[in-house]
């Protein structure tokens, strides 16, 4: 499959339960695969290996066992990227995704919550912003601006060193011993972190999904990855 024309992209599904947890659902956020479809990529759901929910936070640890970790690799292995999606809580599963990706040079896109995940798959940690009153407020409409370090991959990509953003989070990175922060707001939060040494490996605090179709820089995010996806 890997020899496909159109890069494989694996979006890592999020666990949603009811307020009972009695049932218990996956979900892959439909403007995520849309803008994969749209630039050219194949989008396939990456499935929790284990049976229920185990929910973290920075303190994350891997408890898959040896059959869940087969599980969760082999599904890796059929794509050539993944995205780490956003939402309002985080499984373990999501950073040892994360941990692989970084290991073994995957590209990798995490967005928001997907965004703390490769920092806590690292060894870095999160905390809970002071004004949720600006933070948490729109997928859809511009909500701040955030300046970008001129020498950072992330500014290649989107070609400005100041750019507008949507903003719908509750926390934000404290510490990213292995990953760069390069671009912030206003009130100093950092809104993108990479790797300079992967392919791309890239947290980005906002949902360039939901501005993808109006605004060319965000869509250029997704053009990037999809094109580092396809390089063996």
């Amino acid at each position: 499959m890997k020899n496909c024309r159109k890069p494989i992209i694996g979006i890592v599904s999020k666990h949603y339960a009811s307020y009972d947890f009695r049932k218990i659902d996956t979900f892959v956020r439909d403007e995520i695969k849309q803008a994969i479809l749209d630039n050219g990529g194949i989008a396939i759901g990456i499935l929790p290996p284990e049976k229920g929910i185990h929910y973290t936070g920075d303190d994350w640890k891997d408890n898959l066992s040896a059959d869940e970790r087969e599980n969760l690799i082999s599904q890796i292995e059929l794509c050539d990227g993944m995205v780490l999606q956003g939402g309002l809580e985080t499984d373990t599963y999501e950073c040892v995704v994360a941990k692989y990706c970084y290991d073994n040079n995957i590209p990798l896109l995490g967005i928001c919550a997907g965004q703390n995940n490769i920092v806590r798959a690292l060894g870095g940690t999160t905390c809970k912003i002071t004004n949720p009153e600006k933070h948490n407020k729109s997928f859809d409409e511009y909500v701040h601006s955030i300046k970008i370090n001129k020498d950072s991959k992330f500014y290649k990509i989107v070609n400005t060193d100041e750019m507008m953003v949507n903003s719908r989070h509750e926390r934000r990175i404290q510490n990213s011993p292995r990953l760069d922060k390069v671009a912030f707001c206003d009130d100093g939060y950092p809104d993108v972190v990479e790797s300079p040494d992967k392919r791309f490996y890239i947290g980005v605090r906002f949902h360039p999904e939901s501005l993808y179709l109006k605004d060319e820089k965000m869509n250029q995010i997704f053009i990037e990855f999809l094109n580092c996806c396809k390089i063996k």
